[in-house]
């Protein structure tokens, strides 16, 4: 690891070529990039409660979860969402329950402590609504105490203003499955409650949705009013809607088990077979505990699970950073890499065709298998990916892209931008219900992904001009347009841009300032600078950049954190694409920032502990495990292809 020296080509030229064949010695056989995701001790906990309720952790490595709890408890007694939070209420009570259906006892010193840090914080009372619904299911918490959810939600469909594909993907794949069990309101005893973690003891809890005293509230009533229907059966459709729910989950039950590519959807739908009496050798019930599995990491102490995996996400993001690191585009690593993707590209119909019937399929997913479920996300990176790559078949790779393309288009929202997994999933008062606590309801345009289409049109234009008239009649000028519009209404004040996927004000600004660069640099020219400038004035002493995940509570902490790789390497992957309007203190800030990641580079990689990547904002944060490799390499080969431009 150096710590200090002055920036050469021979140090650049060998961190380059370290990086590469860093990245190159982690292709799996197959031509794919996949790298664990870490998130937080829910997860964990939640599985091993499914395995629990389905009596089925026998022949399953659950015990090493115990020093994964224990491992990931913080001196203050608590667990956290991410590193240096100072411990979360909710995860701490989630992990406290995973250690107890471990067989730990209460009185166990790393247990005393929890429970010091859970009451300290309020205790059960004050968690979130899904920490309330898994307590719930193992009679720790009262089915009273949490929101209706009534199953004839399951008979409104579109145009009707409210129906199920309103609400985000995720959300959907969560929440029908949810309908079930909440109708049924089931209780798994495991032997022990939770009495102890009540800051106003058990016999004085209330339970009942809090008041927020403000508009909200009207949902309260409206909730007592579903509760009292239910206290006299009163339920229309209800036979009708538990069927119509039922026969959705296991329509989009994937052939590998998954159900939405995420873990909370797995963990739902399983729930719900347990609780509509499914057998546990039923084959839907075994794909959907195999499928869980798949999501697990064990090492030789530990078992953990992810929440989600991303295997394509990982592929052409180390593509990307390997072609503008200056491999070979007909390298026969990216060749393998190259085919991979093209056999993963989605050609069936799946849930956005609702809201998109023009739409035809060629979208790709984040994980292996999710053919309901494809995002423009990934897709406008994979095309992006392909494009440079040489394949031996060039016809079937044009076609591929030109069909993700047509996709992306048609995916674009009245907004003029475009959101991850649907278009107009914009009903911001959905957020507002007491179910919907983690603010992530719904799934709007935002600037990261509207960023990254516009990227994906400039660099497919640049590098292929007949691809480009294939697509011309779908994403159009006027399209076009109205992204660009979209994405310059959203610029703050201060010159920055928000990021949704990514921590955060430097995730958003580094997106939008490449795209803009790539496609309008004269006509936006003054929103490029003031970008850049953001980013420049960003900068931290050692040369890096980082930013705390507080800033998504705290917008005066925009910009601000310790120095991380993957962020510094964004804030350099923006400055190096708007060099041409960048003045001498940015140019002088890009040289440090690479100094600073030729100066923190181990064995050809980076380490990063932070968590710089976005689940919903304020609740849930992702570390992505690859990005502090693929980011730092595609930067630096930026860098390198521009070097006299920083001379």
């Amino acid at each position: 690891m150096r710590t200090q020296g002055i920036q050469t080509t021979t140090e650049l030229e060998q961190s380059i070529t370290a990086a590469q064949e860093h990245l190159l010695s982690i292709q799996k056989p197959d031509g794919y990039w996949w790298a664990d995701l870490e998130s937080n001790a829910t997860i964990t906990a939640e599985a091993i409660l499914l395995h629990k309720i389905w009596e089925t952790a026998a022949g399953r490595p659950l015990a090493k979860a115990e020093q994964y709890f224990r491992q990931h408890q913080r001196e203050h007694g608590g667990w956290e969402l991410f590193h240096g939070d100072g411990g979360e209420l909710s995860t701490s009570v989630e992990a406290y329950m995973g250690l107890r259906l471990l067989g730990i006892s209460a009185n166990d010193p790393a247990l005393v402590k929890a429970k010091q840090f859970i009451l300290s914080r309020g205790g059960v009372s004050k968690t979130r609504i899904f920490t309330k619904f898994h307590l719930a299911l193992i009679g720790c918490y009262r089915w009273q105490g949490l929101p209706s959810l009534p199953a004839w939600i399951m008979q409104l469909e579109p145009p009707f203003p409210f129906n199920i594909y309103e609400i985000s993907s995720w959300a959907r794949s969560s929440t029908v499955p949810l309908l079930i069990v909440f109708d049924k309101k089931p209780v798994y005893p495991m032997g022990f409650d939770l009495n102890e973690l009540y800051t106003e003891g058990i016999n004085n809890v209330r339970w009942e949705l809090p008041e927020r005293g403000d508009w909200s509230d009207a949902f309260l009533w409206l909730d007592k009013a579903f509760k009292l229907a239910e206290s006299f059966e009163l339920i229309p459709f209800r036979t009708e809607s538990l069927q119509k729910a039922e026969r959705w989950l296991i329509e989009r039950q994937e052939v590998s088990g998954d159900w939405g590519g995420i873990i909370s959807a797995m963990l739902n739908s399983s729930l719900a077979l347990r609780v509509l009496g499914y057998d546990v050798s039923d084959p839907i019930v075994q794909r959907g505990l195999r499928a869980v599995d798949n999501f697990a990491v064990e090492t030789t102490d530990t078992y953990w699970v992810q929440s989600c995996i991303s295997p394509i996400w990982d592929t052409a993001l180390s593509v990307r950073s390997l072609i503008d690191s200056g491999l070979a585009p007909n390298h026969p690593a990216l060749i393998k890499a190259g085919q991979w993707l093209l056999q993963k590209q989605i050609l069936s119909y799946g849930d956005w065709i609702v809201k998109n019937p023009q739409g035809k399929p060629g979208g790709w997913a984040f994980e292996f298998d999710n053919s309901f479920y494809p995002d423009v996300d990934d897709t406008a990176v994979v095309a992006m990916a392909l494009q440079d790559v040489q394949l031996p078949d060039e016809a079937l790779k044009r076609g591929a892209i030109a069909r993700a393309v047509r996709w992306i288009a048609t995916m674009q929202s009245k907004t003029g931008g475009w959101a991850a997994f649907d278009i107009d999933n914009d009903q911001l008062w959905l957020n507002d219900i007491p179910y919907g606590d983690l603010r992530a309801m719904v799934d709007p345009s935002t600037a990261d992904i509207t960023a990254r289409v516009l990227e994906m049109h400039g660099l497919l234009s640049s590098r292929d001009n007949a691809l480009a008239q294939r697509y011309a009649s779908e994403l159009t000028p006027l399209r076009l347009s109205n992204g660009l519009r979209y994405l310059l209404k959203e610029q703050e004040p201060d010159g920055s841009w928000f990021g949704r996927w990514g921590v955060n004000y430097i995730y958003g600004t580094s997106g939008a300032v490449s795209a803009i660069a790539l496609i309008a640099p004269e006509r936006c020219q003054i929103q490029i600078e003031r970008g850049a400038q953001w980013l420049t004035r960003c900068q931290n002493p050692d040369g890096g950049w980082g930013e705390t995940c507080d800033s998504y509570k705290d917008s005066k902490l925009k910009g601000k954190g310790i120095s991380t790789a993957s962020q510094t390497a964004w804030a350099l992957l923006g400055l190096i694409d708007a060099a041409f309007c960048l003045d001498s203190a940015a140019k002088t800030a890009v040289q440090k920032g690479v100094q600073y990641l030729l100066n923190t580079q181990q064995s050809g990689t980076w380490r990063e502990d932070a968590f710089t990547g976005t689940g919903f904002p304020q609740h849930f944060y992702i570390r992505y495990r690859l990005y502090c490799q693929n980011f730092p390499l595609m930067a630096l080969g930026r860098y390198r292809q521009n070097l006299d431009k920083f001379s």
